[in-house]
């Protein structure tokens, strides 16, 4: 019987290069799940659910999806939410909703709640959640504007209308917590999970 492979049940080009960049050796597959629909489904059969429980709720299915097909070996689920006074965001689906996100959230400090999940014959094996706070200086109509110009369509793939780590820093003022959590996954907990797993390839 051969070992069992590591699966990343994602596209992120963020959290491939994260796990990448740390040692781990994995493949990534797609999740048959659509975010948006499963997204809408939580929130109608658990009313009032908690960002970090949304952001678990999210990472579990992505998981579960790829586990399905994949039994024998461990699946790696996450998900990100960012939350301000209760509301919770998704990514913009255009340049106008990233103006709008940014433009909420400017001058003002919200919440990212990252989740990630291990899997392995359809069960959840191990999860955690960890957050940050990020405080957004005071932006004119005319600071987002440039922000806009300069990142562009891209910009669409991250929630909140930001990537820390490029262009977006400009934005901060400061944040306080653990930086691959604001990226979207909590790497030092997994990793340690993994290595408890001989996954982890160190």
């Amino acid at each position: 019987m051969s070992e069992p492979r590591l699966i990343l049940a994602s596209g992120s080009r963020f959290r491939r290069q994260m796990l990448g960049a740390a040692g781990v050796s994995f493949v990534s597959v797609l999740p048959t799940v659509d975010e948006d629909t499963e997204r809408l489904f939580i929130l109608e059969t658990t009313p009032g659910i908690a960002p970090d429980a949304m952001a678990a709720a999210l990472a579990r299915v992505k998981a579960l999806s790829v586990s399905a097909a994949h039994p024998d070996d461990w699946v790696i689920g996450a998900d990100q939410v960012m939350a301000l006074d209760g509301r919770m965001f998704s990514k913009p689906v255009d340049l106008a909703e990233a103006r709008a996100h940014v433009t909420a959230l400017s001058g003002r400090t919200h919440s990212l709640y990252s989740a990630v999940v291990l899997a392995r014959g359809g069960k959840i094996e191990w999860h955690t959640i960890a957050s940050a706070r990020m405080s957004m200086r005071q932006l004119s109509g005319a600071d987002i504007d440039r922000y806009l110009a300069r990142a562009g369509d891209d910009i669409c793939h991250t929630v909140g209308a930001y990537a820390l780590e490029g262009l977006g820093a400009q934005l901060f003022d400061s944040v306080e917590g653990d930086y691959f959590t604001i990226i979207g996954l909590p790497l030092l907990p997994l990793l340690g999970a993994l290595r408890a797993r001989g996954q982890a390839g160190l």
